[in-house]
């Protein structure tokens, strides 16, 4: 992962401040220091030197992060340098994983040692260190009460837990929530039990595409694990019903959502949904019945939207159907039915939100940028919700690639968005119709 560039091509107004952002490194006892005379660099597609412009305090809630067998790039003046060591001391990059309502804009900038592991999946954020303590290259670019620890409180969710089992007891699904709510720490999940905002419904077991970076069921041959355990069994149209339309009842302004991390893609049990979602509303037609989904079958939507369906996410790293084939690794399923899924809903009128997967490098390529362009003036997308994209960053440009010519950077990128799409909601969290 040897790709440089000298500080001069960033302007000269942003650049003077680099040398305040110190390289960080890591002992193998977990120890994080900063080294002195080093400047931080950062990666977004080409490894550079960091700007001050583009870092941030450590946000409460982030996690350092060691990346083993994996060697410091750092600046001194205009020279990039790999450091493996320090004092006789074999050492290793540093990276930050972001909490909730943050979005990445710099990747950490390393240099592989050979026989380095591949890494976990987590979003790997740049971290440096200034005077006024660590920073990372990210923006804040959401904030919602209700997604917080704070009303997530650990002692709730397991009072929660015991009420709901009582309430419904010897529902699968409520047990298998119980699981995401306590082992994963899933807030959706954990609005189940609240009974609060978005509550959860994991419904498919199977899923038709590969992701690289999928959480919850990665290929017998992957390099990495799983973070989580898919759903083995799919509920009953009872289990379903009973807990969604409690939900719905119960909570002002709620709202149900198929299509959770720990499951597939809720597409392929359309007719399960369809049938849960008639009887849902013919209980009542209080809150929003949405669904996050890869958006493979128009089909399928089509006849989950007929039924009531007012609200979907479409997930995606990318408009550039050979850069989306290269990640998700669809099977039976084309971009272009995702385009038509899209159009399907359009076309009845219900909401359309982006679950993007950004990721320095790729989001903000100068190709990647025209072809999001084209899109967000072609449908009315309600909003784009930017989620640090959580993988390997080595092993995402081996499938992906490196940008062609420099990227205009993620802050820049989002400040496009918002320039261009004035109407277009930008974050992090669904709300209500999209």
């Amino acid at each position: 992962m040897k790709v440089f560039a000298a500080n001069r091509s960033r302007p000269t107004t942003r650049a003077k401040n680099a040398g305040a952002l110190r390289a960080l490194f890591a002992r193998p006892d977990g120890t994080v220091l900063d080294l002195p005379g080093v400047s931080a660099a950062a990666d977004d597609g080409v490894i550079v030197q960091a700007v001050s412009a583009d870092f941030i305090p450590l946000p409460e809630g982030s996690l350092l992060l060691t990346l083993p067998a994996r060697s410091v790039v750092g600046y001194e003046g205009s020279r990039a340098r790999e450091i493996a060591d320090v004092e006789g001391t074999q050492v290793c990059a540093v990276a930050a994983a972001l909490p909730l309502g943050y979005t990445r804009v710099a990747l950490p900038a390393y240099a592989e040692r050979a026989g380095a592991p591949a890494l976990p999946l987590y979003g790997y954020s740049a971290v440096a260190w200034s005077d006024s303590g660590f920073r990372v290259a990210a923006m804040r670019t959401d904030e919602l009460e209700s997604w917080t620890p704070q009303t997530h409180g650990e002692e709730e969710v397991r009072e929660g837990i015991a009420l709901r089992t009582l309430e419904f007891p010897g529902n699968a699904l409520v047990q298998q929530l119980a699981r995401c709510a306590t082992e994963y720490g899933c807030f959706t999940a954990q609005n189940v039990f609240l009974r609060q905002g978005e509550a959860a419904l994991p419904v498919s077991p199977a899923c038709n595409a590969r992701c690289i970076g999928c959480i919850s069921e990665q290929e017998p041959d992957a390099q990495v694990k799983s973070a989580q355990e898919r759903v083995r069994r799919r509920p009953t149209l009872d289990e379903i019903c009973e807990l969604a339309t409690a939900h719905l009842l119960a909570v002002k302004g709620g709202m149900i959502s198929f299509g959770q991390g720990c499951e597939g893609e809720p597409l392929l049990a359309a007719p399960l949904i369809e049938q849960a979602i008639r009887r849902i509303r013919a209980s009542t037609s209080a809150g929003t019945i949405h669904c996050n989904t890869n958006a493979s079958n128009p089909k399928a939507l089509a006849r989950l939207i007929d039924a009531g369906l007012q609200s979907i996410r479409v997930s995606l790293n990318s408009v550039r159907p050979e850069v989306y084939a290269a990640y998700y690794r669809p099977r039976g399923y084309t971009f272009d039915d995702l385009l038509e899924s899209i159009r399907v809903a359009a076309a009845r009128g219900i909401s359309i939100s982006l679950n993007l997967l950004t990721h320095p490098g790729v989001t903000d390529a100068a190709e990647e940028v025209r072809s999001f362009e084209r899109v967000l003036r072609a449908f009315p997308i309600a909003m784009v919700q930017t989620r640090t994209l959580n993988v390997d960053p080595a092993i995402y440009f081996a499938a992906i690639g490196r940008p062609a010519t420099r990227p205009m950077g993620m802050r820049a990128w989002l400040a496009w968005l918002r320039r261009e799409f004035p109407s277009l909601r930008v974050g992090n969290f669904t709300r209500g119709f999209g």
